[in-house]
């Protein structure tokens, strides 16, 4: 990355390692030496020299001293940045987004180096102040990291967005941003270089980025089954007294053994990935045995948008039916012949 027209070599220097102080700091010092390996900027030689029991400040201060010795860009402090996020992704909240192509379409084999190029390209053409860095990751995807600009301000590198895409999957997950101006550019650049045509946001999101890989592709037996698959169903717990008093009627018996049997089929009884929102949009006619009415009347269709939200969305759904606040679509069926 060059120089900003807007600024002198000096003043490079000066904004790169300042950049690089704030990021240092953030770090836990429990974390520091393994973050700063994994960068991989500063030589074994370098790390060595440094006491890593000093005062923090003073750690810091000497750490940007090797990184301004090494001439650190941009770039090289961006990644930096990446590399700490990727330890932290908990702290952001991520939305996920689905790609699609056009009916009938092949999948065409994908370059990440083509698709790198393709990606950066298509957001240098739209904005002027821009910049874009890359990290590869485990299972084929690579976060991506965007400082935004304007046509005539420096990008930001401290409010940046962050991308992880997965290669061959429809798939990309998105830091939520205030900049909501750039999704729009953004979705161009990742449809076109993924070599999509279409990009829609889906309706979940959170701060668990591993639980929402596991929802949407399907790996929540794998990921985050943890029971003993060998326990009978009747010894696993749903929030039921197993233990019931011999004074229950059968039916009632039979009716919450039944649950439990829905339930478990549903979710399992390993926990669920951890996702904090969901929302169900809604759209239904209004029908009623009643004449008249300005319901009734309405041609168009009701519509709304029903917003969920816990700290574990799907755990919390999953005890809805054994507490009694829900109940099946078979059950419904049932009651409805009855």
């Amino acid at each position: 990355m060059g120089l900003h027209p807007f600024y002198s070599a000096k003043e490079m220097d000066e904004i790169v390692a300042e950049f690089i102080k704030r990021t240092i700091l953030k770090i836990p010092m429990t974390e520091m030496m393994t973050t700063l390996k994994a960068w991989d900027f500063l030589s074994e030689n370098q790390l060595q020299s440094i006491n890593f029991r000093k005062r923090k400040e003073s750690l810091v201060h000497d750490l940007v001293l090797l990184c301004e010795e090494k001439n650190a860009s941009v770039s090289d402090a961006a990644l930096l940045d990446i590399i700490y996020t990727q330890f932290h992704r908990h702290q952001k909240v991520w939305d996920v987004f689905q790609m699609t192509k056009e009916p009938g379409e092949d999948i065409d084999l994908f370059d990440m180096k083509q698709f790198k190029t393709s990606f950066k390209k298509i957001l240098q053409r739209a904005l002027k102040n821009v910049s874009v860095t890359f990290r590869d990751a485990e299972e084929n995807a690579v976060w991506i990291r965007i400082a935004w600009g304007t046509q005539y301000k420096k990008p930001n590198q401290y409010k940046p967005t962050y991308v992880v895409y997965y290669s061959q999957t429809p798939y990309a997950f998105i830091s939520s941003s205030r900049l909501r101006s750039s999704i729009p550019l953004l979705g161009q650049a990742l449809t076109i270089a993924s070599k999509y045509h279409r990009i829609v946001k889906m309706d979940f999101r959170s701060r668990y980025l591993d639980s929402l890989k596991a929802i949407v592709f399907k790996q929540y037996n794998q990921t985050f089954e943890s029971h003993n698959a060998t326990t009978p169903l009747q010894e696993r717990s749903f929030g039921l007294d197993i233990n019931m008093d011999s004074r229950i009627i059968h039916e009632n018996r039979i009716e919450k053994d039944r649950v439990q049997r829905v339930t478990q089929e549903i979710f399992g009884d390993y926990p669920q990935p951890r996702l904090e929102f969901a929302q169900y949009k809604l759209e239904t006619k209004f029908k009623s045995d009643l004449n008249g009415g300005i319901l009734a009347e309405r041609k168009e269709p009701l519509r709304c948008l029903v917003k969920f939200s816990s700290p574990n969305l799907l755990e919390a759904l999953k005890f809805l039916a054994p507490a009694g606040y829900s109940k099946s679509e078979e059950k419904r069926r049932e009651q409805k012949e009855i």
